[in-house]
């Protein structure tokens, strides 16, 4: 289980899964878990994954902090004038929501419920 409000995860943008693990496991060793055809998750120093559907990929890596409590996390980023854009939703292994720092950086907050 993660820490509270810390980095938990780094998702990359994947593309053709296939050459994408390849090229990994070729260079680096790295092995992978597969939650369907479109996503790979890593765990090599640092857990994350990477996401190869379209519609759901970021265009840049994903840096994604932990929450014990989601919801609570959400209204505390609002406070702090960050803006929600995407979430909170379901997907495999928890719940998650995406926001925008004052920066334009785009983030992203997980909790395992």
């Amino acid at each position: 289980m993660g820490e509270d409000g810390r980095i938990d995860y780094v998702e990359l943008p994947g593309g053709d899964m296939v050459a994408t693990k390849r090229f990994y496991e070729q260079a680096f060793g790295w092995a992978f878990t597969d939650y369907g055809p479109d996503y790979a998750a890593f765990d090599e120093g640092l857990d994350g994954g990477f996401n190869g559907h379209a519609a759901d990929r970021a265009p840049m890596p994903l840096v994604i902090l932990y929450a014990d409590d989601l919801e609570a996390m959400a209204d505390k980023v609002r406070a702090a004038g960050g803006e929600i854009i995407r979430g909170p939703y379901d997907f495999p292994g928890g719940r998650r929501f995406h926001f925008r720092d004052p920066s334009g950086n785009e983030m992203g907050v997980w909790s395992e419920t």
